[in-house]
């Protein structure tokens, strides 16, 4: 004797009822997992406000055709930089990755006259670090005990503390009165 499980209308309808629910469900719960962000920063560059500036313009007409620039330099002459970054990132607690960047530089001689522009992206270098404000410099950071290692500036300073100084004898406050 076979037993075989037999669907009566009223299973299958409750089945295909079930089917639905769940792919209803399972695409709304996926749906709400979509949490890129694309983050746009910065000066964005109107061709038509560049336009206004060619290479001769006062500083002035820089300022007034594309406004207050993102940040300047002032080493060889003086140079206004117009930053605009897009950063995205996959899920929300993801660290943002840049993904495209562009630096338009507007450059003056001292008289104050747009001596050229230069439109620089993120193939031409490094990225340019907008939120911490931190610039990066050459060598490496010791740590205080790595420094007494080495013998560096901390090690001198504790010797000369801790009387271990050029001439040998420790150093009295109340003497140098």
């Amino acid at each position: 004797m076979s037993l075989k499980k037999r669907y009566f209308k009223s299973d299958m309808k409750f089945f295909s009822n079930a089917a639905i629910a769940f792919i209803i469900a399972s695409t709304t719960a996926l749906s709400g997992c979509q949490t890129g962000t694309v983050l746009n920063g910065g000066y964005v560059v109107d061709q038509q406000s560049l336009n206004l500036v060619p290479e001769g313009s006062s500083r002035e007409q820089v300022l007034l055709s594309l406004g207050t620039p993102s940040t300047t330099a002032t080493f060889d002459g003086e140079v206004f930089y117009y930053i605009s970054q897009r950063r995205t990132r996959a899920v929300a607690f993801q660290k943002l990755k840049v993904v495209d960047q562009t630096v338009l530089a507007i450059y003056f001689d001292k008289d104050g006259v747009v001596t050229r522009r230069a439109n620089y992206t993120l193939q031409d270098g490094k990225v340019f670090d907008t939120i911490s404000r931190v610039t990066p410099t050459g060598g490496k950071e010791l740590t205080f005990l790595q420094q007494m290692l080495s013998g560096g500036s901390a090690a001198s300073a504790a010797r000369s503390l801790f009387g271990g100084g050029a001439g040998g004898t420790p150093q009295n406050p109340s003497s140098l009165r």
